[in-house]
């Protein structure tokens, strides 16, 4: 008989038992499953456009060859600095010096010969006008008291007309000699041969830096073929190739923090100047070029840096983890989240503004102290749809990016691109 009862009292415990274990998983369906959760609060936000590009200097000059020869001389090597004026390569140019020293040996001959010639020829001519025109006064003279024939006074005359065309003649060679057109001439016939030689010298038409060399000393070059590439001198700048769904927050004159990968750590400033007004459609890519900072001179043409821009800063705002918004798409100003009251799940249109490393704006559609779920990167079929019940476990929300409130524009930790 006690057996009996002992059974009947583990029969009673086991079905009180299975009865609480009943009510405690129907209660647990009632209220739903343990979804992580976020509380939208306020908090200091900044957004990046991070992005890979190169160094690209402002403007590439090619230095070529005017004449042909062969090359005598190359002055300078990769990596060196030339200014303006510096000489790069000589040629050799024989000839060429033949020619300005028979121009030269010319313009000295007209100037110590041909012109004192030609002077004493013009003062001989002016001597023998005088002669003449005072020969044919006195045979007019004559000619009046009838002392001579007519015919005597009229070759005195025809005398004087000679002797006038030849002193105008011996005067404009004279003048021609001196400072005149067969001067000119010589002149102009001797810096052309300087201008021909100075040729044969091939300098730097701009300050830079020697990126290329083509030619060495023994090389026959010939004209219009380059023989050296220089980087002009002039602020750097940077050539990033960023996805367009970047393009509506880029702005010309935002700031930007760059790194090189040859030199990790040390980070330096530079400004977006100029944003390309079309879009590669091969890549999808807009091309956006930074200058950089005048004082940065560890970079080399080509080097691959990786930019940071800032794009947009808030010292307060709503925000919302990036985990919570559904169906996210950085090109879109609008989204949808999870909110839950009264341990319902309930679809909320949200308006959006600036986008962070992990963390969104939210502009309109949520407040402060509002509960949204974090599934927003679960796939549809695992979320909780709206109108069912859910049970929240607090998440914390994730670090704002390191100097998101500093002024200094440092860099702050990267959003993919």
């Amino acid at each position: 008989m006690a057996e009996h009862t002992w059974r009947r009292k583990w029969i009673w415990l086991g079905g009180a038992l299975v009865a609480v274990l009943l009510v405690v998983s129907g209660l647990a369906r009632w209220r739903g499953p343990v979804v992580p959760a976020y509380e939208v609060a306020a908090r200091p936000l900044v957004q990046n456009v991070v992005a890979t590009g190169r160094v690209a200097a402002l403007s590439r000059v090619e230095v070529g060859a005017e004449i042909s020869g062969l090359v005598l001389e190359r002055r300078v090597m990769e990596g060196d600095r030339v200014a303006r004026g510096d000489v790069l390569v000589v040629l050799r140019a024989d000839d060429l010096e033949a020619q300005r020293d028979a121009a030269r040996a010319a313009l000295q001959a007209l100037r110590q010969a041909e012109r004192p010639d030609a002077q004493a020829r013009l003062r001989q001519a002016q001597a023998q006008l005088a002669q003449a025109e005072r020969e044919a006064t006195r045979r007019r003279e004559l000619g009046e008291k009838q002392l001579v024939s007519r015919e005597m006074v009229e070759q005195a005359q025809q005398a004087v007309v000679a002797a006038r065309a030849a002193a105008e003649q011996a005067r404009l060679a004279a003048a021609a000699l001196s400072g005149g057109a067969r001067e000119a001439q010589a002149l102009e016939q001797l810096r052309a041969a300087e201008a021909a030689l100075e040729r044969a010298v091939i300098r730097a038409t701009v300050a830079g830096t020697v990126l290329v060399r083509r030619v060495e000393p023994g090389d026959v070059v010939s004209p219009g073929q380059v023989l050296l590439e220089l980087a002009r001198d002039n602020p750097g700048e940077l050539l990033l190739p960023l996805d367009e769904k970047n393009l509506s927050r880029l702005q010309v004159g935002q700031d930007a923090v760059c790194e090189a990968d040859a030199w990790p750590g040390r980070r330096f400033k530079a400004t977006v100047h100029h944003i390309a007004p079309a879009i590669d459609p091969a890549r999808g890519t807009v091309d956006v070029r930074l200058r950089i900072d005048p004082s940065v001179d560890f970079l080399r043409e080509d080097m691959t840096v990786t930019a940071t821009i800032l794009t947009g800063e808030r010292e307060q705002a709503l925000v919302v983890p990036n985990d919570a918004l559904l169906d996210d798409d950085p090109g879109r100003q609008s989204g949808q989240v999870l909110r839950v009251r009264g341990g319902k799940v309930e679809a909320v249109e949200v308006e959006l503004g600036l986008r962070g490393l992990a963390m969104t704006e939210v502009a309109k559609g949520l407040q402060a102290g509002d509960v949204v779920l974090a599934v927003g990167s679960r796939p549809p079929g695992e979320r909780p749809q709206p109108g069912t019940r859910v049970r929240t476990r607090a998440q914390p929300m994730p670090a704002a990016p390191a100097g998101a409130a500093r002024k200094d524009r440092s860099l702050p930790a990267p959003i993919a691109n």
